[in-house]
């Protein structure tokens, strides 16, 4: 096992990428759904041009644009979801039922906006779009759908494999084979993070706070976020409660780091980290944090 992870090192060019991925995330989604619907329009009319059928030139982009922002108004669920029901290796068999109809879901929702959109947009043209046969169009759209839903699946969980090489991923040390283990199970004192092919040991002490995402908890370690297969609720029960406390329902912080405690008109309170970070704190949870960070 490699030595403890140098966390004063430079960032690598991968790792500045992650720090700021939202902005490149979302231009990544306007982009190629912008590109599908420019080159869907255009593919449309020239297939009609070649065909000798006269078409406005409106109207295929109405097609492609209408279907192309239904898409992208519809990656958010698509992000969730698959948060919640994630294909892991040890989860694909119990989560993997929930595609079909999240797929049946998906193509309704795609289909009712899109062809809501285009009846607006005619409407304004003084005209009117007809969709056909509701029961046969929707059975011809959802195999579009389908193919295009899967692909987007396997895009994320792609590219979130992509992420967790890179930014590393943690884990509880476990039970070893034979013999007592080094360090208490239930009390952690060090988590493993494998990345890239190499495994690091944190200390349990280093963690800032630890932040609930999806089916994953992020272990904030000197600007760095190591993702963990857990609750917020099972990482609470596990850490000492001497050290750290539940702050939100998404937020543990290490009591050594916490400097102030700034109370809000509603009743909840911001919690200022000494890295300068702001924490929410819950009104349920301000008054037994003032008390343990001013008994620490």
């Amino acid at each position: 096992m490699s030595q403890p992870l140098p966390f004063s090192q430079a960032p690598t060019g991968a790792e500045r990428y992650l720090a700021h991925r939202r902005p490149f995330e979302i231009g990544y989604w306007l982009i190629s759904v912008g590109l599908s619907a420019t080159g869907g329009s255009y593919a449309a009319w020239a297939d009609r041009q070649r065909d000798g059928l006269a078409i406005d030139w409106w109207e295929p982009a109405v097609w492609s644009w209408s279907s192309a922002l239904l898409v992208l108004a519809l990656v958010p669920a698509v992000l969730w979801f698959t948060r919640r029901w994630p294909l892991h290796l040890d989860t694909w068999r119990r989560n993997l039922g929930w595609y079909l109809p999240a797929s049946v879901a998906w193509s309704l929702l795609h289909v009712i906006g899109m062809v809501g959109l285009r009846k607006l947009v005619y409407a304004a043209r003084g005209s009117s779009y007809d969709f056909g046969s509701w029961p046969g169009e929707l059975l011809y759209e959802y195999s579009k759908d389908v193919r295009t839903f899967i692909g987007i699946v396997l895009l994320i969980h792609g590219y979130r494999l992509l992420v967790r090489l890179i930014q590393g991923e943690a884990s509880l040390l476990g039970m070893p084979d034979s013999g007592l283990p080094a360090e208490p199970v239930d009390r952690p004192e060090r988590f493993l993070v494998r990345k890239l092919g190499r495994e690091f040991l944190i200390a349990t002490a280093d963690i800032e706070r630890l932040q609930a995402c999806g089916n994953y908890v992020n272990l904030h370690v000197a600007g760095r976020d190591y993702p963990l297969r857990s609750t917020i609720a099972a990482m609470e029960a596990k850490l000492d409660p001497g050290r750290f406390a539940r702050v939100h329902r998404s937020y543990i912080v290490n009591l050594d780091r916490v400097v102030s405690i700034e109370p809000l008109e509603t009743g909840d309170a911001r919690v200022h980290l000494d890295d300068g970070t702001l924490i929410p704190c819950s009104r349920r949870c301000r008054s037994a944090l003032r008390a343990r960070a001013g008994a620490g």
